[in-house]
């Protein structure tokens, strides 16, 4: 090698560190990683070959365009970031954009479709469970270091806030999905079934803090026989919400609220953060007229002549004029009209609806390992 390429490498280096070092020293937001469901997917299925897509009229129809978000506009990660002063939403994980520095503000890793147990939306075709999307953080993780070095992104994730929402793929596909689990029903007790989702869920957030995750905040299952789906899907249930899903899913959220408890016991240096999202959409839908809704059951994506809760929403839809008044964009996902109050709770709100501490209180909170 001669010595003009070589010093033509080490000044190559030192600029990609400085300038590495240089985005790290004015960042003032803590980084976003997102992990999770179709609640939270920002485009990763765009890239996949599967049936849970959203990257189509009229999704993103108050983005201006389709962007692969499974709501009208944005999702709960994307209001809270801009809340906390992001200026960019978290980039999904599959986009051949989401490269170089970019990946120093976060990285959205969720997949439509995606669970807990690895077995959860193989009906739709690929999604990314949640160990595989673990997997792809752990390809950033090494990326981070490569750009930073060790002491930097060490100091990086301490800060950095990792978000998962994921679970209710596993109770409605596995379970509460009519002829398709019925036969998972006959032969597995919910008791055994929540079992499984519980000591898996434990060990991959287990492996996401010996990845550097510090701060985590841990979403509950939503009330989810309460969406048009499982509203209309349950015929004894008279278009009100369905009960059992919504019993399964609670006797999911008792034992995963001692799964953070006992994580934040043993697990030194890091505080998660269970945030009830259960409680904060039963209220909104108890109480809609008070948040300003005209409808808790219809979602504002229909078909026309069929029934409203069963068909998803798509290029022949209806869509209503005013989407903030309608809790539900379609059969599966809220407005973000309902995002934006579930995102405000979960930002400021008490220990009823986020503990033991609040988003805003955990952006804040300075971790030493």
């Amino acid at each position: 090698m001669s010595l003009l390429v070589f010093l033509c490498q080490v000044l190559a280096l030192s600029f990609l560190f400085f300038f590495s070092e240089l985005c790290l020293a004015g960042k003032t937001i803590p980084a976003s990683f997102v992990f999770g469901d179709s609640l939270v997917d920002a485009g990763n299925n765009n890239y996949l070959a599967t049936l849970s897509k959203a990257n189509y009229d009229p999704n993103g129809i108050d983005f201006g365009s389709p962007t692969g978000r499974f709501t009208n506009g944005r999702t709960i990660v994307d209001i809270i970031f801009q809340a906390l002063g992001s200026e960019e939403l978290t980039p999904p994980y599959l986009a051949p954009t989401t490269r170089g520095s970019i990946i120093l503000n976060g990285v959205n890793y969720a997949s439509g479709g995606g669970g807990i147990l690895n077995a959860t939306g193989k009906l739709f075709g690929e999604r990314i469970n949640f160990d595989a999307q673990i997997d792809n953080f752990e390809t950033t993780r090494q990326e981070i270091i490569s750009w930073t070095g060790e002491s930097a992104a060490a100091k990086l994730f301490r800060s950095a806030i990792f978000s998962v929402t994921i679970g209710s793929n596993d109770l409605i596909n596995n379970y509460f999905t009519p002829v398709v689990s019925t036969v998972e029903r006959k032969v597995i007790p919910p008791e055994v079934f929540v079992d499984s989702m519980i000591s898996k869920f434990q060990l991959q957030l287990t492996r996401l803090y010996q990845l550097c995750a510090r701060k985590i905040v841990v979403v509950n299952v939503g009330p989810v026989g309460c969406i048009p789906f499982e509203r209309e899907s349950d015929l004894t249930a008279e278009n009100q919400c369905s009960v059992e899903p919504n019993e399964v899913a609670q006797m999911y959220n008792v034992q995963l609220k001692r799964v953070v408890d006992d994580l934040n016991a043993n697990l030194e240096g890091s505080r998660f953060v269970y945030a009830d999202v259960f409680r904060i959409v039963y209220d909104i839908l108890q109480n809609y007229s008070s948040y300003g809704f005209e409808s808790e059951k219809i979602p504002c994506c229909t078909v026309v002549g069929q029934v409203s809760g069963l068909i998803p929403c798509g290029p022949s839809s209806k869509v209503c004029i005013d989407r903030s008044k309608y809790v539900f964009w379609d059969p599966y996902h809220p407005s973000e009209a309902a995002n934006i109050i579930i995102a405000r709770r979960l930002l400021s709100g008490d220990t009823s609806d986020i503990s033991p501490i609040n988003i805003r209180q955990l952006a804040n909170l300075k971790l030493n390992r």
